[in-house]
């Protein structure tokens, strides 16, 4: 169904993805027409029905083909960039994705003289970031910004929904733990009170904070951001209304899906210990983990507090109000089962 007055054509990389779902199907409601540009167009053939006959439309291409780039573009009003990951492997890497991408899109799309540019980041994007994905996420804004000035950039913080990694991660470890592990560096010791034979942590553990951020509402800023000229050229940092410590993410898991674990102080360097290990094992081998495995670069992540800078562009320049962890995280968390699809 129509909603809006002009109908554009509008390409996006990456949208079979958790938050590409999303934006296909707010678009598709407001009647433009979207190509989906995927290596494998008959992986994302579900999105199909979200539009009339012919309005989503699959088209193949891959980013490290600038080709098929071209192919993919070629008359498009608007170009969306939702292409990531959050951990690399055999067949995807940081550089490959995040760094080198984005300036090759952006620079076809200049060439196309397409007029609009939407590039999705993430809070913690910094040259100087200790994780590998931090630093990669830079680069490619960096990259992206020298061939398209204009381009939009949208940086959200932990993003949760249906179908999201870290909620719907923690919620098959707590199912399965004996306790709930929040982690602490080893320098600051928590003080630990015993009830019995469990100790439980004095807070001093589980500190980093958060600003968890609706799909649906990262959605709505990346399609806001194609009608407001005012975006072009701007980076927003997209939170949600609260910020929580992750302890707290821990608890709200937990209450939400009805599960009582004790929280449990585990050292970061204990964790870290265990993810080298696993990262010795051949890839083939960790399909038989129940659940995907932590990386090292992802422990680290969780070690720095992912909240909305001072004074950053935000929802609110995109007139979007953002919704609340706690009102929608119990509609999906208690039916998440399939582990491996995390």
């Amino acid at each position: 169904m129509k909603e809006d007055s002009v109908s554009l054509n509008i390409t996006i990389f990456g949208g079979g993805g958790f938050i590409g779902r999303q934006v296909v199907q707010k678009l598709a409601k407001q009647g433009h027409t979207i190509r989906i540009a995927t290596r494998r167009p008959d992986s994302v053939g579900f999105l199909r029905p979200l539009g009339n006959p012919g309005q989503v439309v699959p088209v193949q291409a891959n980013i490290r083909d600038e080709n098929s780039i071209i192919n993919a573009i070629k008359g498009a009003d608007a170009v969306i960039n939702l292409v990531g990951i959050l951990r690399e492997n055999s067949s995807q890497n940081f550089f490959e994705i995040h760094e080198k991408a984005p300036g090759m899109i952006a620079r076809l799309v200049a060439a196309e003289k397409v007029r609009k540019l939407i590039h999705l980041s993430a809070i913690g994007a910094d040259l100087k970031s200790p994780t590998r994905y931090g630093k990669s996420k830079a680069k490619g804004e960096y990259n992206l910004k020298q061939e398209f000035p204009n381009a939009t950039i949208l940086r959200p913080s932990l993003v949760f929904g249906p179908d999201d990694e870290f909620f719907n991660k923690m919620h098959s470890l707590l199912k399965i733990l004996p306790v709930a592990p929040i982690f602490f560096d080893s320098k600051k010791m928590p003080r630990i009170k015993f009830d019995g034979i469990f100790p439980i942590a004095h807070f001093e553990a589980g500190l980093t904070k958060f600003q968890p951020v609706y799909v649906g509402d990262v959605a709505k800023a990346t399609v806001n951001s194609i009608v407001n000229n005012n975006s072009e050229g701007k980076i927003f940092e997209l939170g949600g209304p609260k910020i929580y410590m992750y302890r707290e993410l821990i608890s709200i898991i937990l209450q939400s899906a009805g599960i009582r674990k004790r929280l449990f102080p585990v050292p970061f360097f204990a964790i870290n210990a265990g993810a080298a290990i696993i990262e010795k094992i051949p890839e083939f081998f960790l399909h038989a983990f129940p659940i995907p495995p932590l990386s090292r670069d992802q422990i680290r992540m969780l070690r720095i507090d992912n909240i909305v800078g001072d004074g950053a562009y935000g929802f609110e320049n995109l007139s979007i109000s953002p919704s609340a962890l706690e009102s929608i995280l119990p509609t999906y968390i208690k039916n998440h089962k399939n582990m491996r699809s995390l």
